[in-house]
């Protein structure tokens, strides 16, 4: 079991698919900052811990290696710098979508996954089916979530063609 940390736009496709649950049956555990989950997460997620999100504190240690970033990479946001230091201090992999944190997590030399990743993980634990997968990144897409949507088109075709066999 991997502990795996967050950042806030994970849990929003996740969301808008209809899947949050489902993530949380995963053997993995998920976590977040407690700065990003306040700002960003506890008003239209409060569920999350209750399902199994642990928001970390950040000691000062971290707090300065974002203070570190920031004088580095202008792209990514204060919010998903803490998602990637509080990864790297704990030497956790990082669940993102946004390309900018992604490129800075390869720099910073930080595992990175994203949202089809975790589509993935949920449907080869068949924890969800292909259908819903697919159902999935449909409501995403028509709900204007940023993926790369041709890659997402692969691992259902992938999926559905384990699935026969």
């Amino acid at each position: 079991m991997a502990i795996i940390v967050s950042d806030a736009n994970i849990f929003i496709d996740v969301d808008v698919a209809v899947l949050t649950l489902y993530m949380f049956r995963l053997p993995d555990e998920f976590a977040t900052p407690d700065i990003l989950y306040q700002e960003e997460l506890s008003e239209h997620h409060p569920e999350l811990p209750r399902l199994g999100l642990r928001i970390e504190r950040l000691g000062s240690a971290v707090i300065a290696d974002v203070d570190r970033m920031r004088a580095l990479y202008r792209a990514p946001s204060f919010n998903d710098l803490l998602a990637l230091a509080l990864a790297k201090a704990r030497h956790w992999p990082l669940l993102t979508g946004d390309s900018d944190l992604r490129q800075v997590s390869d720099v910073e030399d930080v595992e990175v996954h994203g949202t089809i990743w975790l589509i993935e993980q949920m449907a080869t634990a068949r924890i969800i089916s292909v259908e819903q997968a697919r159902n999935g990144f449909k409501a995403m897409k028509d709900n204007g979530r940023r993926l790369p949507w041709p890659e997402a088109d692969r691992l259902i075709r992938e999926l559905a063609d384990g699935a026969r066999k």
